[in-house]
């Protein structure tokens, strides 16, 4: 497997593949595409958001089930 490094923006959730790299890309050939983005806050906040809800699911037990109704 081969591979090729770029750096490119995302526009009308399409990848642009710079005209450099097109001529190495066979038409109608699978290929394997890997996408790594810069951390960004809104990442950040979407992983706390995950954390913080498995967290606070974690400390609830069967016991608490007796609150459900009111």
């Amino acid at each position: 497997m081969k591979a090729i490094e770029f750096k490119t923006t995302i526009k009308n959730n399409q990848i642009q593949i710079p005209d450099r790299i097109q001529p190495e890309l066979k038409t109608k050939k699978n290929i394997r595409v890997i996408v790594l983005m810069e951390d960004s806050e809104i990442y950040d906040r979407f992983i706390f958001k995950e954390t913080a809800s498995k967290q606070f699911l974690q400390g609830y037990a069967d016991s608490d089930s007796i609150y459900d109704n009111y």
